[in-house]
């Protein structure tokens, strides 16, 4: 149990004493200790273990702990291998049966050994059809056709395929004969560097076991159910119809006592037993009797099932849909069949009652109680599993909708009004329906309205004030229409919005009420999200006062609970895109080419920008007030208006460094006591403490009116977000503050262009970020506040940018995001027009003209395979996603290409020059998969795996049968765990500052809690694995690191996706731990997974590529493969070069691995030439005396010896004819170990001898390198650390290792 550390000690003992202890996680808690900061007790948990008696198999024992409930174990034994064909069965104690929902702490007797019987029941035909349901799902198990369906939370994963020998079982065996097992290591030709050719197929392999073993031919449900009533008053429930492997036909009756076969047919009904007369409680056991080879493959796919990682088959929070998916054999399967049938709308079977009350339960899981860290895990455990069914039943709802198979609650209206209500879940559609958004921008601010809601959703659930409830909200986009899903407010439907609405404003601010509890409840968010309570006028010209935008609408539900919906102006308007007659912006925005105007008028900043900007404005605060201050003190006093005047903006254009540390580096030593003294002041001051003398209150309010704080006696920076709203007024007397308001925003909009933009831009050149894809690229714009909507800016700027070819690979991945995110945009109206029967040869039509060189694509109109007698006339009343037009069939490439450079002009500003996509291609260097994989991605289109030949002009690319499936792209609200993310913090900082040990603990114990969260399955789990893993690497414990970095990469494939960036660094940590434990063959085949789809992803020339060659050179040099291992570490030196310029460390290292690799083929005239290059890199960089510096010369002079003494014998050869006495020349094969350690020197590993006194000189070293590097100017912030920058006592994750951009902008952030 944990106990946050503001309750009496007294208090704690007490209710230690008073209850058994309950663990706060796994199985096995790791007993933390305390933390600093926030004082937290953990008690071990002590589970015990239990023996199960099962019918049929020997007894045996398992270990439960206090807190699990009874259907826990009900779990465990339907998963285990001997006991899984049981469902309906309850657990005895001493002949007391045992609730299902009770806790183990709460039944009397359990304890350690006590014996719980497993009893069979009768069933009823809920009973049965679970089942039934359960049988299927464990002969469907190796199956991979529900991942690449997109059901039911079903992901790929192909780690297996690479690693087959990674377990602890057999690592021994390798060990050894192991260097002499000869290695099959020659990667196959489109791995190598310099192959121009990008298969598709191998992003899938063919995993073995999905070949299933055939266990039965069909299990159906019969067509004689249901049961008659005679029947059903003889105890059956239904009947099943089964083909056997064997093509025995028969007919299964479910009935109360278990199954059994009848003498029924397919014709002729006969319910009367058939012979062999056996009644089985299990549906298995009656099909072992009757089929041997039921009975043979069952078993062994039990076997293989409970062998594969429980990471392979646990379901994700959230869907994750696969891009491509081989050609599959459509099977007969029961259970599809009858869910897809049925009216099963959610999961009935396991809830009573039927459908779900989302509202409710949503909103009842915000309210539990959030008093000690238990409750809190209890309640965010709760809110993340609602949140998450939520998402799955509203995506399932959303494509019912537009494939025309709900009705509307409005059916006389047009398509695009329609509304729908489904699984008790309101759908609307992103059309401006009745002009509501007709100042706006029409159908495109209707379009925007519903993320720019969710967003707003996602704020408000963040700050989580108690008494403030907001719907669930997901928002869907599926075949080119956006469907809105929300949680349904009790008692809305019945009354009308007016009455209702009792904050706020329905018409944009016309009339506005306003109400003071949600004045109290919004008055809290207001900090946190820097909004500003003001007020505006309504209609009859009365004042009202706010605390949100006007459009911000509050109802008081039939529950009393008090909801606010409709967020979308959450956060203040983007000026840039937002033209203002009669307002003019300041230099940096003109300069920039703005006012732009926007398709729509909701152009709003990020929260992120909103941040920064006030950080930004709070280190500006307290300079000018720090100035102040020191002039007071030499008395020069005379003129403090000097500072008025030059307020912030022209100190924000001086200040071209981008806000943070950096920002304040420069005057530290001046004026750190200075700061000291203001931050001081300041807290007195706002502490309205009359001791502060007014010359000192003079400085804070200079200081505050500069920055724009809204306080004169406190920085307090917050944003009026009705500002340069259409139609809103604003009372007289608020006039001056309007026009500061005014003045903010227009900073803000300067601020993004002048600092954010510009600080991303130099944190790519300095590959403080490492964007590979236009996800990655898009995370690392939007952690800095930066919309995509300025995403031609940031190209411009990398085009200008004095390091533009260092920028490369930006520009890249920039140019191809541009052109997808326009053709996403074309995408979506085409798609429009598509009926159901045309949508694959529409979309196969689109992807030719996209993509293929064949000049002119011809659409095959659906009317080709089928003629229909009758051409129906046009409804009024059709399902949104069923329009009859062909206009999409005359699409060309030259028009879809035109179009796409026109929508790049408009939307982002940048001017493409391609007229086709092979031009594209030529121009900007890219490659037609890597586009086929970003539409694919960003439109939710499946294709087949195969290749495709995209260059040809003599067929197009893509045929119908190409395109297997259109999936929704959805967004929703990530719940956060926020203990375990403190509690990972708390392990960060600790590792950072060299205790490892202490780190460890902490780490695992958030490992714990996101457990407790989240489930297994979690991107910050994944996030909590990669560090556990590289701080166990540290420590010396290979076993313990592979285990939890085999973990990491198996939910970075099923979370994130087989070919995500964060994937491909996952399998190259993978595959470090593999060959410091020995396992080579694994090793390479991971790192040539990672170079494989690295090249699918983004290509050759990426800075990522250098320290992956460099690895799989390393590699291949340890197994001395000298001409392989040339081939990648020569290309990853081309890249280094290219992309940190040929003066960097990097390079010098990389010269020196290329050395090393010539020295063992004894070619030393190169190995010296590269070699001396590293040398004065090493001796400019670092200076004579540098330790690096010295170490390259003794090597040059070792390799001059090797040279001549070869020369020598050479000489003596030619002299003496081989008569001559030779001594042996030795010739170094590399040991692993050194391998192994330059290994660690790339991937930027520092190991430690863990005494203190090492420590202190190792921190004392690292101050002094860090101030011989700032010295330095060229210093060359490589991503991970030479070998000559020793991080920061083992600082596990440091930026290279792992590009921010790979990550959810909130997952644990793993940066040293």
């Amino acid at each position: 149990m944990l106990l946050n550390g503001d309750c009496p000690e007294s208090l704690k003992k007490e209710e230690q004493a008073a209850e058994p202890p309950r663990e706060n996680g796994l199985d096995e808690a790791e007993p933390g200790d305390e933390t600093t900061g926030q004082e937290v007790i953990v008690i071990q948990d002590t589970g015990f273990s239990v023996k199960i008696l099962a019918p049929g198999i020997e007894p045996f024992s398992l270990q439960v702990s206090p807190q699990e409930m009874v259907q826990e174990i009900h779990q465990v034994l339907m998963d285990r291998e001997d006991t899984c064909h049981r469902t309906c069965f309850s657990l005895h104690l001493d002949g007391n049966m045992l609730d299902h929902f009770s806790e183990l702490r709460s039944v009397e007797g359990l304890q350690e050994g006590s014996v719980l019987r497993v009893v069979e029941e009768p069933y009823t035909v809920r009973e049965a059809r679970i089942h039934v349901r359960h049988v299927r799902d464990l002969l469907k198990s190796l199956d991979p056709s529900d991942a690449f369906n997109g059901v039911d939370c079903n992901s790929l994963s192909f780690l297996s395929v690479f690693t087959d020998a990674l377990g602890p079982s057999d690592s021994g065996k390798r060990k050894k004969g192991l260097e002499m097992d000869p290695i099959d290591c020659t990667p196959p030709e489109y791995i190598l560097p310099g192959s121009r050719e990008r298969p598709l197929c191998p992003l899938q392999p063919q995993n073995r076991d999905w070949k299933p073993l055939q266990c039965l031919k069909v299990l159906t449900m019969s067509g004689w159910n249901p049961p008659p009533g005679n029947r059903k008053m003889h105890g059956d429930l239904m009947y099943l119809f089964v083909i056997t492997a064997e093509d025995r036909q028969v007919s299964i009756t479910a009935s109360t006592r278990g199954f059994y076969l009848n003498q029924s047919t397919a014709y002729h009904f006969n319910p009367k037993p058939a012979s062999p007369r056996f009644l089985s409680h299990s549906l298995v056991e009656l099909l072992n009797q009757i089929s041997p080879t039921f009975k043979k493959n069952f078993a062994v796919l039990q076997k293989k099932r409970v062998q594969r990682h429980p990471f392979e088959r646990i379901a994700t929070p959230f869907q994750v849909y696969s891009w491509t998916a081989p050609q599959a054999e459509h099977a007969m399967d029961c259970v599809r069949a009858e869910d897809a049938y049925t009216s099963r709308l959610g999961y009935e079977e396991h809830i009573p009652g039927q459908t779900r009350d989302w509202n409710e339960e949503l909103q009842t899981t915000r309210e539990l109680p959030r008093k000690n860290l238990p409750e809190r895990l209890l309640r965010e455990r709760a809110i993340f599993k609602v949140h998450s069914d939520f998402t799955a039943a509203a995506t399932r709802g959303a494509m019912a909708v537009i494939d025309g198979n709900v009705m509307a609650i409005n059916p006389s209206e047009e398509t695009k009004m329609q509304m729908f209500i489904w699984n008790n879940i309101f759908f609307s559609l992103g059309f401006d329906v009745r002009d509501h958004y007709k100042d706006f921008g029409g159908d495109v601010a209707a379009y925007v309205a519903p993320t720019n809601d969710l967003n707003g959703v996602r704020t408000y659930n963040a700050v989580d004030v108690e008494g403030l409830y907001t719907l669930g909200t997901v928002v869907v986009d599926y075949r080119g229409y956006r469907v809105t899903a929300q949680s349904i407010i009790p008692g809305i439907l019945e009354r009308d919005q007016e009455q209702s609405v009792i904050y706020g404003s329905i018409d944009f601010g016309k009339t506005v009420v306003s109400h003071p509890r949600y004045l109290e409840l919004l008055e809290r968010t207001s900090r946190p999200l820097k909004i500003l309570r003001h007020r505006v006028l309504n209609d009859r010209d009365e004042e009202v006062e706010l605390c949100s935008s006007v459009e911000c609408k509050g109802i008081i539900g039939n529950d009393g609970r008090h909801y606010i919906l409709d967020l979308l102006r959450t956060f203040p308007p983007d000026l840039n895109f937002l033209p203002v007659p009669g307002e003019e912006l300041p230099e940096e925005c003109t300069r920039a080419g703005f006012p732009r105007a926007h398709r729509h008028k909701l152009c709003c900043l990020r929260q992120e920008l909103v941040d920064a900007f006030v950080e930004h404005r709070y280190l500006l605060f307290m300079k000018l007030a720090a100035l102040q201050l020191m002039q007071q003190k030499a008395g020069k006093l005379e003129n403090p208006t000097s500072l008025e005047n030059g307020g912030p903006p022209s100190s924000e254009s001086k200040s071209e460094d981008p806000p943070g540390p950096e920002a304040e580096r420069e005057e530290e030593g001046s004026s750190a006591s200075g700061l000291a003294k203001v931050k001081e002041l300041a807290e007195t001051i706002a502490a309205d403490d009359s001791t502060a003398d007014p010359r000192s209150r003079e400085v804070i309010r200079n200081a505050c009116k500069a920055v724009g704080s809204i306080s004169s006696t406190a920085f307090d920076i917050r944003f009026n977000p009705d500002i340069f709203s259409p139609g809103v007024r604003f009372p007289e007397s608020c006039q001056d503050e309007v026009r500061d308001q005014k003045q903010l925003l227009k900073d803000a909009a300067a601020f993004l262009l002048s600092c954010q933009i510009p600080g991303l831009v130099k944190d790519c050149t300095e590959h403080a970020v490492l964007p590979m894809d236009g996800a990655t690229l898009a995370e690392v714009m939007r952690q800095r506040g930066i919309n995509m909507r300025y995403l031609g800016k940031v190209l411009d700027l990398v085009l200008r940018s004095p390091a533009r070819d260092q920028l490369d690979h930006v520009y890249k991945i920039g140019i191809g995001e541009l052109i997808t995110r326009s053709a996403k945009h074309i995408f979506k109206t085409y798609l429009q027009g598509v009926e159901l029967s045309g949508l694959s040869a529409a979309i196969s039509h689109f992807l030719n003209c996209f993509l293929s060189s064949y000049p002119n694509p011809v659409a095959h109109l659906p009317a080709d395979e089928l003629v229909s007698k009758k051409r129906n006339k046009r409804r009024k009343n059709r399902p949104p996603g069923a329009a009859d037009n062909t206009a999409w069939a005359v699409m060309t490439p030259q028009e879809l290409w035109k179009n796409i450079c026109q929508e790049a002009k408009n939307y982002y500003d940048f001017s493409l020059e391609c007229e086709s996509v092979d031009q594209a291609v030529e121009t900007y260097g890219l490659q037609k998969i890597t586009l086929l994989r970003e539409i694919s991605l960003k439109t939710g289109i499946q294709i087949l795996l195969k290749e495709y030949s995209f260059d040809s002009r003599h067929k197009p690319a893509f045929t119908e049968e190409d395109v297997l499936n259109i999936f929704p792209v959805v967004k929703h609200v990530n719940p956060k765990a926020s203990d375990a993310f403190h509690f990972f913090q708390s392990g960060q900082a600790k590792v950072q500052q060299g205790f490892l040990k202490e780190g460890c603990e902490l780490i695992n114990e958030a490992l714990n809690l996101f457990n407790n969260v989240y489930g297994a399955m979690h991107v910050e789990i994944c996030a909590c694995l990669r560090l556990l893993a590289r701080l166990h690497y540290i420590m010396g414990d290979y076993t313990e690191a592979l285990s939890n970095q085999q973990k990491a990469v198996l939910m970075s494939e099923r979370v994130m996706g087989i070919e995500h960036p964060n994937t491909i660094q996952e399998y190259m940590h993978l595959a470090l731990y593999c060959f410091a434990s020995s396992q080579l063959s694994t090793a390479l085949s991971l790192l040539y997974r990672a170079r494989y789809l690295m090249l699918l992803v983004f290509g050759e020339d990426h800075p990522e590529m250098a320290l992956l060659d460099n690895n799989i050179g390393l590699v291949l040099h340890g197994v001395m493969e000298y001409d392989l291992s040339l081939r990648f570490l020569e290309n990853a030196l081309a890249v280094s070069t290219k992309y940190h310029g040929p003066k960097a460390l990097k390079v010098a290292l990389s010269h020196h691995l290329v050395a090393r690799v010539y020295e063992s083929k004894a070619e030393f005239r190169s190995a010296l030439q590269h070699e001396k290059e590293g040398y004065t890199i090493y001796k400019t960089q670092l200076g004579e005396d540098h330790e690096k510096t010295k170490e390259s010369s003794e090597y040059l002079k070792c390799l001059t010896q090797q040279a001549v003494a070869l020369q020598r014998t050479m000489n003596e050869i030619y002299r003496n004819g081989s008569s001559a006495n030779i001594p042996p020349l030795k010739f170094t094969a590399p040991s692993m170990a050194s391998v192994l350690e330059q290994l660690n020197v790339i991937n930027g590993i520092l190991f430690i001898p863990l005494s203190q006194k090492d420590l202190e000189n190792l921190k004392a070293e690292v101050a002094r390198r860090h101030q011989l590097q700032e010295a330095s100017r060229n210093r060359d912030r490589a991503e991970e650390p030479m070998a000559t920058e020793p991080e920061p006592a083992g600082d596990p994750e440091d930026v290279g290792s792992q590009p921010q951009a790979a990550k959810d902008p909130s997952s644990p952030s793993l940066q040293g």
